[in-house]
């Protein structure tokens, strides 16, 4: 590992900074799919103090990625990717598509799927 790749990483003891030192003790965020594009606006210009994950974020962001693929880009939980990703949403500094529910599975056959796993 190079000096400043992942400094909050420590090879024996995992992760130095805790999920929720990242998100100020945030747990709550708007729910955003995996699958959802999220793509940075053009003008990143604002008084806002940006962590240096949400920079990250902006960075990986210039072309539409999705919620999950920045979650391990990052290598961070998916629960503090959306905490941050509402921060960016908040500031207008991003945007996010969520996907249309066109090829999702109806929820009968979710719950049938299910069903049979348990009957497992």
């Amino acid at each position: 590992m190079t000096r400043g790749e992942h400094d909050w990483l420590d090879a024996d003891a995992g992760p130095v900074v805790r999920p929720y030192a990242v998100t100020g003790r945030r747990s709550k965020a708007m729910p955003i799919d995996l699958v959802a594009f999220v793509q940075a606006v053009r003008d990143t210009s604002t008084g806002m103090f940006l962590l240096p994950e949400h920079v990250a974020i902006l960075d990986r962001a210039k072309s539409p990625v999705t919620v999950a693929e920045l979650a391990g880009h990052l290598d961070l939980a998916l629960g503090v990717v959306r905490v941050l990703l509402d921060d960016l949403l908040q500031q207008r500094l991003i945007t996010i598509k969520e996907p249309d529910g066109a090829g999702r599975p109806d929820e009968r056959v979710l719950k049938a799927v299910i069903n049979g796993l348990r009957a497992l």
